[in-house]
């Protein structure tokens, strides 16, 4: 379908969002491919190991290229994120996708020998092996016409698949049969068969097909979380004892709160480097996973000659991976939630230690400052008796001669004198205090403002 056009320079600009056609554009961007039975389909998805969602896209379109070119097709645009073409016999739709892109080849006619590898000779080996990522999923489709017999297909599906993981079902309210066992064969290639009735015109089988690989693509992407779970579960059942040990000496007081608190961090900081490392890749499990189930729906599938069905293969077998993921993010959510509040109780024991010590704190500067108090009372009066004597004794010299002219005793005049000497510095030392306390608040005043 051609993308929807874009206004014209007399089209009045003010009236469309800037970006209304190019969001128009994308729900067209990735039409399923138009197939007739019989046909093959070739399947290949790559990935990069590490950090796929921060690759280098023009990688991939240069491997694109180079495909393009070893089969005389028209170069691929840089920034794509899809791309369709012939090429010689054989029709190629690649999509780039947020970890992996995807290559799915057509070829019509029926195949000499259904599962043949060379059918995959629209991507050579030396190709493949010079992808920027690793092959993450290999798949050949066997796409025929609905024989006369359906029961036929079973001797068949014993010659393609192993028995034991055989699953077989209609799908499309019977418009179609597929069969696939989910094993990678000698060849490296997992085998997928559609057989189809007249009726399902190419648009719908092409979308069957499209399907199939979406399935098996996103179960891939949704499992690689799998390994990274279980190596998670084995790092949180040591971090779980180091916790719980911690959670359990919170309230021994014979070890100090900083230490526990040390320890504590280096369980909290391990935990959050783990919940870093693994968020990204157990929210893309979780949305791998609703994809996988929302193309299982999309099939419509029933049961086709008592096999079991892709429900029930996904519900045994895959499921359980996906629930072993769930827990370990759970697990892992839970121990991060136990390590805050284990700190925050750790805090609390702190923070009353740290009231108990200011508290006691409090207590020794109030008594030391009585007795600084006490000090400079005593010191005040000591200070008001020296300088009295040394006051008296210099008023003493000054009036021995009028003493003498008076007639009047030394003693008896010094003796009447003192009284008032004393007096008068006890008021002299209490305006000097008075004045230092003054222009000590006035200093703290200041301060404030």
């Amino acid at each position: 379908m051609s993308p929807v056009p874009a206004p014209d320079a007399a089209s009045p600009p003010a009236l469309d969002h800037p970006l209304r056609f190019e969001m128009v554009n994308e729900l067209h961007a990735r039409p399923s491919p138009r197939l007739t039975a019989p046909c093959k389909v070739a399947y290949l998805a790559f990935k990069e190991p590490r950090d796929a969602a921060n690759r280098d896209r023009a990688r991939d379109i240069a491997h694109l290229a180079d495909l393009a070119r070893r089969h005389g097709a028209s170069l691929p645009q840089p920034g794509i994120g899809h791309y369709a073409a012939q090429m010689g016999r054989h029709e190629l739709r690649w999509e780039v996708h947020t970890e992996f892109v995807s290559y799915l080849g057509s070829t019509p006619g029926k195949a000499v020998r259904p599962f043949d590898p060379a059918l995959a000779e629209l991507f050579p080996a030396d190709w493949q092996a010079a992808a920027p990522g690793r092959r993450l999923v290999a798949a050949l489709i066997h796409v025929d016409v609905m024989p006369d017999d359906p029961d036929s297909l079973s001797a068949r599906f014993a010659e393609w698949f192993a028995i034991d993981g055989l699953t077989a079902v209609e799908v499309l309210d019977g418009a179609a049969v597929i069969a696939t066992d989910f094993r990678i064969d000698p060849a490296g290639w997992m085998r997928f068969a559609v057989f189809a009735r007249p009726e399902l015109g190419p648009g719908r089988l092409g979308r069957v097909v499209q399907r199939l690989t979406e399935l098996e693509t996103y179960r891939a992407m949704s499992m690689l979380g799998l390994p990274r779970a279980r190596t998670l579960t084995a790092t949180l059942n040591a971090l779980d004892a180091r916790l719980t040990a911690l959670v359990d000496g919170l309230g021994d007081d014979d070890r100090p709160a900083e230490t526990v608190l040390h320890d504590l961090l280096k369980v909290s900081a391990q935990l959050e480097t783990e919940a870093t490392q693994h968020s990204f890749r157990f929210g893309a499990t979780r949305a791998y996973e609703a994809i996988v189930q929302d193309r299982i729906a999309a099939l419509r599938e029933s049961r086709f000659q008592g096999r079991q069905t892709l429900t029930e293969f996904m519900t045994r077998r895959y499921e359980p991976a996906m629930r072993t993921v769930q827990s370990a993010e759970v697990r892992l959510d839970a121990m991060l939630d136990r390590a805050a509040r284990a700190g925050e109780l750790l805090r609390t024991r702190v923070d009353v230690q740290r009231s108990a010590q200011n508290q006691a704190l409090l207590e020794r500067m109030d008594r030391r400052a009585d007795l600084q108090l006490r000090l400079q009372h005593t010191v005040e009066g000591l200070s008001v008796v020296a300088i009295s004597y040394y006051a008296v004794g210099l008023l003493g010299y000054a009036i021995y001669p009028v003493a003498a002219e008076l007639g009047l005793d030394k003693a008896v005049l010094v003796a009447r004198l003192t009284p008032l000497v004393v007096l008068a510095v006890w008021w002299g030392m209490r305006r000097v205090r008075a004045r230092l306390h003054d222009a000590a608040g006035d200093h703290a005043g200041h301060g404030d403002l």
